[in-house]
């Protein structure tokens, strides 16, 4: 898995290079030549936010106790890779002073005012990017964790569900052995009842067997 990463950091490393090398030849052209060449760097830049995403892949996929240097090396690319696209808006209207001086002769510093108030307004744009971004990240993680709960809760509702069937079935089953209790006590008296009967009969019968018998002599 490290190797896929450590392959990922050489393409990174060959496309950067590449694309630096073009963003400071983008202030020196000018028509187009430079429209092409800009054309060209913001498709390379694509390419490395797509390596970027394959290399973080595979920091998630490595073991916890292997992850943490790579996750350090990749968070540095990271910041190689915004420097460059800001480098990169910044080449896309900037111009060497010789073409600057081609295109605008007298009107140079104006122009350098105005290229000021697009950097600035550059920036702004990049830092409401990256706060979309963030909000972003938080609604999906938001998402997430309100579908663990969701799934735990319906758990937790099979859980109590299985308790309640099975608190049904052993109020049957007492009922029923309460019913089985209480017969065999009937029983139980309805014997004594007769044996008692039977005794006080057999008593008597001996008693008036005795008495007719004494009075017969």
């Amino acid at each position: 898995m490290s190797s896929d990463f450590e392959a990922y950091e050489q393409d990174f490393g060959t496309l950067t290079a590449e694309i630096t090398n073009k963003i400071g030849r983008i202030p020196k052209l000018g028509g187009e030549e430079k429209t092409q060449l800009v054309l060209n760097v913001d498709k390379q830049l694509e390419e490395v936010r797509e390596l970027m995403e394959q290399m973080d892949l595979e920091v998630r996929e490595l073991p916890i106790q292997s992850r943490g240097m790579y996750q350090s090396r990749l968070k540095s690319y990271k910041g190689e890779m915004e420097k460059l696209e800001k480098d990169f808006k910044r080449s896309r209207i900037a111009y060497s002073d010789e073409v600057r001086n081609e295109l605008l002769g007298e009107d140079a510093g104006s122009s350098e005012s105005q290229r000021a108030h697009l950097l600035d307004n550059t920036e702004k744009l990049e830092r409401s990017s990256r706060r979309l971004d963030a909000g972003y990240q938080i609604a999906v993680e938001t998402e997430q964790v309100g579908q663990e709960i969701l799934a735990n809760l319906h758990t937790d509702r099979e859980k109590i569900q299985r308790s309640r069937d099975r608190l049904r079935e052993t109020d049957a089953n007492l009922g029923k052995s309460s019913r089985i209790l209480t017969g065999m006590l009937r029983r139980i008296i309805q014997n004594r009842v007769l044996v008692f009967v039977l005794g006080a009969i057999i008593l008597i019968t001996i008693i008036l067997a005795i008495y007719f018998n004494v009075r017969g002599h």
